[in-house]
């Protein structure tokens, strides 16, 4: 009894506090402005909740339903529904379709639909073979397998029937029950209030600094978001969770940039739109998996052109070389390899069994590291690291975990012998930040500094403008995380990691019933970064984990990371198979229509 009642002690006092510490800010203030910070910091925090629990409500409410594409007649009564567009055959439990019968082996072969609807059969070298129609199939060799066709797996007779017209009718309402999506239109009013009042607290926090070219920006923004929800609308798609939780993240990245930089907030509105016409580019492209895999050569090609220039021509900051300056603008193609290495790491289950494919993608990934660590870029290379073991392992198979193993010895040889110096000196740093050989050294002067200021921010900041962090140096890219904790306040800065954590919720529960294992490897991959860079970047940045340097996703000011974080939502917004949700999903192989035709 003595602990709840000291608990709700301590509940009743915090609340007194709220009105207190209003109280005594407010008769404070000497002018109008410090008087708008007051109530505009709380109503922030109103505002940043709001917009978060609407996505999460919708998140919570709607299902990416399971699908039945149609059945395989494995035995008498026995029909096995293919709830995805592939399928691996076999008796091992871990098969999507199970056939109990010794004379299978564990993975006989694989299954697959393409976006015609046409569906096809590849043996994967089985002990006793496949027979289609009494010709034997010849091992990784796909074949074209029809309605009614006679298909024999060692001594297992198999057949392949669509579903009723009754069964796609009732797998539309199904989906279209189990797809309830959340309007958009509060939260993009509450996104737009939020643009507003942060142009009028900037013009009060930074006074003579202040820019106009914040204002035409943030008009812009606004803008983009508005007409990117009513164009996908008018293409009858409604699910923008991941969308507006985006634009909301690149709000508090303008807001950091005209903190520290107030002359080039309108260079970081240019990345946002580069961002999101990527972003649109690549969901429009992934949408049809023969056409993404096709273009996996170029892109190979392409990652290895960004890379070797980033070799040969790269400029070195802190201790790495991952710029190039063209002009008076710099870019890290290692940001944008990222998106390459996803898209070429990602494999269709056909190419899941493919030795070569995966000799392939290994020694492309030896080639990144190799290219990282001539740059000394500790944090990127870390990046790609886990991302790698999360791509290996999703890949699986026995020649994958022997290459995975000779790789990581590999990496890890490259990595130890190259990161030295500064990178080595941050790490040897971790958790010393605060004695006295570190504080005003190199290695400690950001992370103290920005520590203290993320303290002075207190729960709701001290407003934008108003904090002394902008004037260290990065203070807007690697420690943004403690620029958004001193002006905007602890509870904006943790909203901010949860709505990366919902993000990848989203990625989580829609690759579930994932059309294709590409996808869901894209997605996991995509979600992988999102999750590892935001943790190195705020950890780092509070001496909980070593400082590598590496950037808030949407937030971090830089183009080719805000181009790098909506390619890889990308990735999320494919593998979003709910009714209608996504533009990534042609609205064909959501059975859009279908009911009519029928």
């Amino acid at each position: 009894m003595e602990i709840i009642k000291g608990i709700f002690t301590g509940i009743g006092e915090f609340l007194i506090s709220i009105p207190s510490s209003i109280g005594d800010t407010f008769s404070s203030a000497n002018s109008a402005g410090d008087i708008y910070t007051t109530f505009a910091r709380w109503i922030f925090i109103f505002l940043a909740f709001y917009i978060l629990l609407k996505s999460i409500k919708s998140l919570l409410k709607s299902n990416n339903a399971a699908e039945v594409w149609a059945y395989l007649n494995t035995g008498p009564f026995i029909n096995i529904p293919l709830k995805h567009w592939e399928n691996v055959i076999g008796r091992a439990g871990s098969c999507d379709v199970q056939i109990d019968d010794m004379s299978v082996s564990r993975a006989h072969g694989t299954l697959t639909r393409d976006n015609d609807g046409i569906w096809k059969y590849m043996d994967l070298g089985s002990k006793n073979g496949a027979v289609l129609n009494g010709t034997r199939i010849e091992p990784n060799t796909e074949v074209e397998i029809r309605t009614g066709d006679s298909l024999v797996l060692g001594k297992a007779k198999c057949m392949l029937f669509p579903i009723s017209i009754e069964e796609r009718r009732n797998n539309i309402w199904h989906r279209t029950r189990d797809t309830v999506l959340v309007s958009p239109w509060a939260s993009l009013i509450a996104i737009t209030v939020f643009q507003v009042m942060t142009v009028i607290q900037l013009m009060i926090g930074l006074d003579k600094r202040y820019d106009q070219q914040i204002t035409i920006s943030y008009m812009g923004l606004c803008g983009l978001m508005w007409g990117y929800v009513i164009v996908l609308r008018s293409m009858k798609r409604k699910g923008f969770e991941m969308e507006l939780i985006a634009f909301f993240l690149c709000t508090l990245s303008l807001a950091a940039v005209a903190t520290r930089f107030p002359n080039q907030v309108f260079k970081q509105f240019i990345a946002i739109c580069l961002g999101v016409g990527l972003f649109f580019f690549m969901c429009t492209w992934l949408r049809e998996l023969p056409r993404t895999i096709k273009i996996k050569k170029i892109v190979y090609a392409l990652a290895v052109v960004l890379f070797l220039i980033n070799v040969i021509f790269g400029e070195s900051r802190n201790g790495n070389n991952n710029w190039i300056s063209i002009g008076s603008l710099t870019i890290q193609p290692s940001e944008l390899v990222k998106l390459a290495f996803i898209w070429v790491g990602a494999a269709s289950l056909d190419e899941l069994f493919d030795k070569k494919n995966t000799l392939i993608f290994t020694g492309f990934s030896l080639f990144c590291f190799a290219c990282l660590a001539a740059m000394g870029d500790l944090g990127t290379a870390t990046i790609f690291f886990v991302t790698f073991l999360i791509i290996s392992f999703l890949r699986s198979g026995d020649l994958t975990k022997i290459i995975v193993i000779a790789g990581v010895a590999g990496v890890a040889g490259m990595v130890a012998l190259r990161f030295k110096g500064y990178a080595l000196a941050r790490i040897l740093a971790w958790g010393h930040m605060w004695e006295p050989q570190y504080i005003n050294a190199r290695e400690g002067y950001q992370i103290t500094r920005n520590m203290t200021a993320s303290a002075s921010g207190g729960f709701v900041g001290l407003g934008a403008g108003k904090g002394w962090l902008h004037e260290l140096y990065a203070s807007e890219t690697d420690l943004v995380f403690g620029l958004i904790t001193e002006e905007w306040g602890l509870i904006i800065a943790v909203l901010t990691v949860l709505a990366i954590l919902t993000l990848s919720i989203f990625a989580y529960r829609s690759i579930l019933n994932g059309r294709s294992t590409y996808y869901t490897i894209a997605a996991c991959s995509a979600m992988s970064i999102f999750i590892f860079q935001t943790m190195l970047n705020v950890l780092g940045s509070l001496d909980l984990l070593p400082f590598m340097g590496v950037a808030f996703p949407f937030v971090s000011y830089g183009g080719t990371s805000m181009m790098a974080s909506w390619g890889l939502l990308a990735f999320l917004k494919s593998a979003d198979t709910r009714q209608n949700a996504s533009f990534a999903v042609s609205l064909k192989d959501r059975g859009m229509g279908e009911e009519d035709r029928l």
